[in-house]
């Protein structure tokens, strides 16, 4: 089994869903007490929100490849960024440790494509909502974005930061998710994408009127994969 580094605590609500799909998708495969061999960074998510507010990604990103390379050291030999937002440090984590970084975006976009969906509507902070980084896997499968308003961008973001991060569900907010939802759905949309990790907690993705998907879960299910490729050839030479 590969050892997957992952870099957590942004926010650790979102972290802990990670260290248990994981650990059960492991457990799934494998069989008996299996569990999956893991090394996690925590980073305190406090002063990186500060950083991401403030616009300070060469500082946000510098945390993330010091993360990165204290976990190749731990023997790491693959990563995982529990974030969508801080998928911005990819390329840098990337190229700071020449290990493969398990692509959120690319990893939920061909489950999407492979579903036939191409009109969707992604759900996350302001900078994912917005920024190339965050789009671009999608786009280069055709999938096009339904862009929300600005004041559905600022709830959604202020939701995050301000509950969902700090491992709060407030009822008040899911009901305004679930509005949203229920919104889009009227204007053509034919998926939603929880293109932030922690949104899982507040938006139920198997009760919906559109087709939910969960990065969390997408994300998480990707590094099972790659935490059992060998396994996998392994088994398949032998057959």
């Amino acid at each position: 089994m590969n050892k997957l580094g992952i870099i957590g605590g942004t926010s650790w609500a979102s972290t802990a869903l990670y260290y248990e799909q994981i650990n059960k998708g492991v457990a799934a495969r494998l069989g008996g007490l299996h569990s999956a061999r893991l090394a996690i960074e925590s980073l305190d998510f406090g002063p990186l929100a500060a950083m991401h507010q403030a616009g300070d990604w060469d500082g946000a990103i510098r945390v993330a490849v010091e993360a990165a390379v204290r976990l190749k050291a731990s023997g790491a030999e693959g990563l995982l960024i529990a974030s969508n937002t801080m998928h911005k440090a990819r390329e840098a984590v990337e190229a700071a440790t020449g290990l493969e970084v398990i692509d959120i975006a690319a990893a939920t976009a061909e489950r999407i494509a492979a579903d036939g969906r191409s009109h969707v509507a992604l759900l996350g902070t302001r900078f994912t909502m917005t920024e190339p980084f965050a789009r671009e896997a999608y786009e280069q499968r055709g999938i096009v974005f339904h862009e929300l308003n600005g004041h559905w961008r600022s709830e959604v973001d202020r939701i995050i930061y301000e509950e969902l991060a700090a491992g709060r569900v407030v009822r008040e907010s899911q009901r305004k998710l679930k509005t949203l939802i229920t919104e889009l759905a009227k204007q053509k949309v034919q998926a939603i994408i929880l293109g932030c990790t922690e949104l899982v907690l507040a938006v139920d993705a198997r009760a919906n009127v559109l087709p939910v998907y969960d990065t969390t879960a997408i994300h998480a299910r990707a590094a099972v994969e790659w935490m059992l490729d060998d396994v996998a050839a392994a088994r398949r030479k032998a057959a």
